[in-house]
């Protein structure tokens, strides 16, 4: 029997040693360690030993148990190292070649213009007020002078929710909501940019799209201190030699009215050649604030008055950046974007 142990002790490591990979190794455990492996059989028949051989053999089957043992997890750590540096070899990277580059964004034009807008007006003093844009008709309409069958309010069609709630036509519900939070008769400079909703769509008009309106009351304000806000804004916006003129018109929350041109130089290629045009182009509207109003949001109009005034971003943004169609800036075409 112990030429049986040495002849299997010698097989086993020879198997051992020839092993590749860890399902071969592990084969290699069964047919000589496991439970119907051949030292189990050679065990099997210390039966048929005498007293004096079973020690014997008991602890020489346990030293070769022992070494096959060794062995096997010293072959199995070998094939591991193996597998790990021909998996490190095939799966490096050289990390001296440069990197993909990341693209950057940038900001979408209407916020650009949104921002340029916010800081002229924040540098004269005015702060930034905000609201919901689902309103009620209450300060969407009726504490701005627009009662319920006022004919304005067709100039205005919006999306209602219920009879009372709509998503607002203008940001002037922000003018009526900081009014009314102040103490009556104290002084407010605000601007009031966000998102409004009217039921319009073509190429200048959007049925969502973005305005900036402000407010300006305190005493003995007088329409020539709107003219001289309105007059810096264009010319810091469209340049210090911009042309401003002033259009009576009619909104039912201010009184007098009135619409801003200015002076504006478009080009035009004909045969080849480059004309240039001077046309007047409306951008903003505004006013006095109408006694009404004042009276309907807590102030006196005996003692404060003031001025409002509201323009759309989009049309801005058109006329800085020489845009025809209001709608491209929705379209989220990147060849358009990212012209900016």
């Amino acid at each position: 029997m112990k030429a049986e142990m040495e002849a299997l002790r010698q097989r086993a490591c020879a198997q051992i040693s020839a092993a590749t990979d860890e399902p071969t190794l592990q084969q290699v455990r069964v047919t000589f360690l496991g439970k119907k492996g051949e030292l189990t059989a050679i065990l099997r028949g210390m039966k048929d030993l005498t007293a004096q051989e079973r020690p014997v053999i008991g602890a020489l089957a346990n030293t070769v148990r022992a070494e096959l043992e060794t062995q096997l997890a010293s072959r199995l750590a070998e094939l591991k190292a193996q597998a790990l540096a021909a998996r490190l070899a095939t799966e490096r990277l050289d990390i001296t070649l440069p990197g993909k580059p990341a693209r950057r964004g940038h900001l979408h034009p209407l916020t650009r213009v949104n921002r340029l807008i916010q800081d002229v007006f924040m540098k004269m003093g005015y702060t930034v007020a905000d609201g919901p844009e689902i309103e009620s008709d209450y300060y969407n309409f009726q504490c701005l002078n627009f009662p319920p069958d006022h004919p304005a309010r067709d100039m205005q069609d919006s999306f209602y929710i219920t009879d009372s709630i709509l998503l607002r036509t203008h940001t002037s519900p922000v003018q009526a909501r900081t009014m009314q939070a102040h103490e009556p008769n104290t002084p407010i400079r605000i601007i009031s940019p966000g998102k409004v909703f009217r039921w319009d769509y073509d190429a200048t008009h959007s049925p969502v799209f973005h305005q900036v309106e402000g407010l300006l009351i305190d005493r003995q304000i007088a329409f020539s201190d709107l003219k001289g806000t309105i007059e810096h804004f264009c010319r810091e916006i469209f340049g210090a030699d911009t042309k401003v003129r002033f259009r009576a018109s009619f909104f039912p929350f201010t009184e007098p009215s009135a619409e801003v041109d200015i002076l504006f130089r478009t080009r035009h290629t004909r045969g080849g050649a480059v004309d240039t045009q001077d046309n007047w182009l409306e951008i903003l509207g505004c006013g006095m604030v109408h006694p009404n109003v004042l009276r309907l949001n807590g102030y006196d109009p005996d003692v404060m008055n003031g001025f409002a005034f509201g323009m759309g971003v989009e049309r801005i943004a058109m006329l800085l950046y020489g845009i025809d169609d209001l709608r491209l800036f929705y379209e989220n075409d990147l060849r358009f974007l990212a012209q900016f």
